[in-house]
């Protein structure tokens, strides 16, 4: 089963309707309270801001990802050799899982609720300060809207790629001299390099990568508050893990 990524939910919602540098500041925030405080009260406060911040923002259950079975084999495996360690192994494994899958869920959010053309120019905006330190921040954002732009077109030519070895005969990839693997990675990488080249004659023949968004968007009262309410999320996750 394919799984999509970078798609938003097209549903009209306050929490889509913030501006995309708000969210990528929650997010900040919320993997900095879980690095600093990686405890189960902290892991279930951010679990608990994730999930109203999903109902608010009319998120349907079928658009979570649905990994195929054998990486859920692989976390069971882990756990497994994690056992003969005691049970406070297996906990901090299950507590590691569940800080990695928190994390995901976050950023996945902002996927689910925001435009990717948005995100380039927020973080133009946010990195604004640098520019008095001479960063390069709008070649940085061009970067990132560029990166963004390119994965989807390569997970499909993967997809094709995966799709195409799936037609050859059984005896051939069941064979000791199917080198079918190192041709599909030879391939990725002959794809990301001629869809680069290709990027890259077009930006040059467009005289270069130019204004990254038309009509730049700005906070508002509702993008404060929305960061009050993520920065006491984290302070109460931070405040009750010490004490």
């Amino acid at each position: 089963m394919t799984t999509v990524v970078l798609r938003q939910v097209p549903r009209p919602s306050p929490i889509h309707r913030l501006w995309a540098g708000t969210k990528l500041i929650a997010v900040l925030l919320i993997s900095v309270t879980i690095v600093v405080a990686p405890s189960w009260i902290s892991i279930g406060i951010i679990v608990g801001l994730l999930v109203v911040t999903a109902a608010i923002g009319h998120i349907p259950p079928t658009a979570l990802p649905r990994p195929p079975l054998w990486i859920w084999g692989l976390f069971l495996a882990g756990a497994l050799l994690n056992l003969p360690l005691g049970g406070d192994a297996v906990l901090l494994f299950l507590r590691t899982t569940v800080f990695a899958f928190v994390l995901l869920g976050a950023s996945l959010m902002i996927g689910w609720t925001t435009s990717m053309s948005d995100i380039a120019p927020a973080i133009t905006v946010l990195g604004k300060p640098l520019t008095k330190l001479r960063l390069p921040v709008d070649e940085w954002a061009a970067t990132v809207a560029l990166c963004l732009r390119s994965l989807p077109l390569l997970i499909e030519e993967m997809r094709t790629m995966i799709a195409a070895r799936r037609l050859r005969p059984k005896s051939v990839l069941n064979s000791a001299a199917d080198n079918s693997i190192v041709d599909l990675i030879t391939a990725t990488m002959s794809i990301a390099i001629r869809r680069a080249t290709e990027m890259g004659e077009a930006i040059t023949a467009r005289g270069g990568s130019g204004q990254i968004s038309a009509h730049p968007s700005r906070p508002h009262l509702s993008d404060a508050l929305a960061l009050v309410v993520v920065v006491l999320c984290c302070a109460a996750a931070i405040t009750l893990t010490f004490v």
